[in-house]
């Protein structure tokens, strides 16, 4: 009796759906099928919250950009509208539980973070775009509520840390042969390389920076004991096909990231000290400023542009006299630091950039693909834009957030006791290493596609760091 009590109700609730979608569809309502999902969303919002991440995790990599023409800004369906609920819950459990572990909030890469916030919402009062950079700051402050607070909780678990890289990478993995497809179809051209992982990535940079981000973190897994064999054999074909993606990218930024990251290893592997690091960083810093102008003249004096030739596209990246990309990177930086001059404390607003750099524009320093529409990117450095948008303390606090995140994971790789925490460790610090070296040349931190892995990787460091750092060593 009961079980035909719930086929009676299953039956009716379904008719009534139909007869309700048949009338919103008449009526020109399309959105009445997606209650169903919407309410499958929030039910996983109150009940299983990490299965929701997860869910977010999955989408990054496939979501599609929608391009707001009147502002230049855009929205990430599906996965930022998720992100904007998945903040609202941080929020509303902050407010109904008025805690959070202390742990987290006192580690030095929260209090820079939440420096770098609270700066940027007071430089977003004082904008010179106040509708722009309240939604630059809505984005970032979603993005880090739920894949870096929220975040941190759901690596209390260690094994969510295993599983939100494999989810994430299953996705990309997909992203990626339809981009060597699609690419394949023009003969594996450096000038299709540049837009063939559209609309999934808006271009080749962003594509390889988020690639370089797991390549280490593969490399571990291939030598991690623990791991089955199948599992590390799989983990060493996906590392392969990262670097076949990685050179047919043709993004030099990710090449130098990665080469930067092998350094870093070497510096672990023989354990050269803190001392010699920094000396040594510092009279490269003199010996700069001492021989620059032998040095900019030498670089001048090379022509060659980018090309298919792995060698000639290695040589191009220090032509800063032909090569537009190079030459209009210059430009960007130089219209920041000018920028950066007439406003050094509040800055023109966080994300106000694109809208005001243009008259900042040298005419000798101008390309062919410059623009004073304020339609083709940004600052081109994860450095100088803050610099230019909020000032000295907004890219000071973004800084010294980078160099805790450093300091703090090598600290963990030394200290940790359990092989595969050293391990993963020295692979997310390796990954993060290649985007902090790309984010000299690059901005991503203000798309979906780069922040979901890189605060999420910041997030497993730090709860690695607070929680699992006393692992002891397990079979």
């Amino acid at each position: 009796m009961i079980h035909q009590i719930k086929l009676r109700w299953l039956y009716g609730i379904s008719a009534l759906f139909i007869v309700l979608n048949v009338i919103f569809l008449a009526n020109e309502f399309y959105w009445f099928p997606l209650l169903p999902m919407a309410l499958l969303i929030v039910v996983l919002a109150i009940f299983s919250i990490d299965i929701l991440m997860f869910i977010v995790v999955f989408m990054t990599p496939l979501a599609i950009n929608l391009k707001n023409s009147e502002f230049n800004l855009g929205l990430s369906l599906p996965v930022e509208p998720l992100m904007f609920g998945l903040m609202i819950i941080f929020f509303a459990k902050l407010i109904y539980e008025r805690t959070f572990d202390k742990r987290i909030i006192n580690h030095p890469v929260t209090i820079f973070l939440i420096l770098n916030l609270a700066w940027m919402f007071i430089t977003c009062i004082s904008s010179t775009l106040p509708v722009v950079s309240f939604k630059f700051f809505l984005s970032r402050l979603w993005f880090v509520t739920s894949f870096y607070f929220l975040a941190t909780q759901l690596f209390f678990n260690y094994h969510n840390i295993k599983k939100f890289i494999w989810i994430y990478t299953s996705s990309l993995i997909l992203v990626i042969f339809y981009t060597i497809y699609r690419h394949s179809t023009f003969g594996f051209g450096e000038r299709s390389a540049i837009w063939v992982m559209s609309p999934f990535y808006n271009d080749h940079t962003a594509y390889a920076a988020v690639i370089c981000l797991f390549v280490p973190v593969f490399i571990g897994f291939i030598f991690n004991a623990k791991y089955t064999a199948i599992t590390r054999i799989f983990a060493f074909f996906i590392t392969c096909l990262f670097a076949v993606a990685l050179y047919l990218s043709y993004t030099r930024a990710a090449w130098i990231g990665l080469a930067v990251a092998v350094a870093v290893y070497l510096i672990f592997l023989f354990r050269v000290k803190t001392s010699l690091i920094v000396g040594g960083v510092a009279m490269a810093i003199v010996l700069f400023f001492i021989f620059q102008t032998q040095i900019m003249m030498k670089l001048e004096r090379n022509h060659q542009d980018s090309s298919t030739d792995i060698t000639k596209h290695v040589q191009s990246i220090s032509n800063i006299s032909t090569d537009a990309s190079n030459v209009e990177r210059i430009n960007r930086w130089n219209c920041a630091i000018r920028m950066f001059k007439v406003k050094p404390i509040l800055g023109w607003g966080p994300g106000t950039y694109s809208f005001k750099y243009a008259p900042f524009q040298h005419s000798k320093e101008k390309t062919i693909i410059s623009t004073n529409a304020g339609d083709k990117g940004n600052a081109h450095s994860e450095y100088l834009q803050p610099l230019a948008d909020s000032g000295l303390i907004g890219a000071l606090t973004f800084i010294l957030m980078v160099l805790a995140i450093i300091y703090r994971a090598s600290r963990l790789y030394i200290r940790a006791k359990d092989k595969e925490i050293r391990l993963l460790t020295l692979g997310l610090l390796l990954g993060l290493i290649t985007y902090f070296v790309h984010g000299i040349m690059n901005d991503f931190l203000d798309t979906d596609k780069a922040s979901v892995p890189f605060w999420g990787f910041v997030a497993m460091l730090v709860a690695m760091d607070v929680y699992h750092a006393k692992k002891e060593e397990t079979a």
